[in-house]
């Protein structure tokens, strides 16, 4: 169970602070059922209330500093997704969204990277889904690494992309 003030990662959400763990005064809900009071980082304006046991919803803490360094690391053992039909590789980048795991997200975001940069050298441009799939990767992977490492989430690809340059330069002596 999350606690009070913890920050977690909640669906397709994203990361959420707990603001509160409570019963819920309303008709029709149990009172007996505990639910998390949250409030999206995102939409600071929002609550999301989520029950605590029995929640269909992926929930998670959000990783620690280290970890978050050690996956930024990690990125280029990270493998891509790749699938051949566009209907499925739909439904295989909402699945690994809904997962909220950042190896994944990452997976997401390589693989578009590369569809990307495959698709510009044949003079085509990205497809509307391919651009959708990689704005949502990235926000999830930014807005956590963000809050964990203390760096403007806008700021995030370029602390990323030098990290894992400096880290190329210490391999390669």
């Amino acid at each position: 169970m999350f606690g009070k003030g913890e920050f977690i990662v909640y669906g397709n959400t994203g990361v959420c602070q707990v603001m509160d763990v409570t019963t819920l005064d309303m008709k029709g809900v149990s009172k007996d059922r505990l639910y998390y009071i949250l409030n999206p980082v995102r939409e600071r304006e929002s609550k999301i209330f989520a029950p605590v046991e029995g929640n269909k919803t992926v929930a998670r803490a959000v990783l620690t500093r280290e970890e978050a360094e050690a996956l930024i690391d990690d990125i280029p053992e990270i493998e891509e997704l790749w699938v051949g039909s566009d209907k499925l590789r739909e439904e295989k980048y909402k699945e690994t969204l809904r997962s909220c795991q950042c190896r994944a997200w990452i997976s997401i975001i390589k693989t578009l990277y590369l569809r990307g940069q495959e698709r510009q050298a044949q003079g085509k441009k990205a497809t509307a889904m391919d651009e959708k799939y990689l704005r949502l990767a990235r926000e999830n992977l930014y807005s956590e690494l963000s809050l964990v490492l203390d760096i403007p989430k806008e700021e995030m690809e370029e602390f990323i992309t030098e990290r894992m340059r400096r880290l190329e330069m210490q391999e390669a002596y």
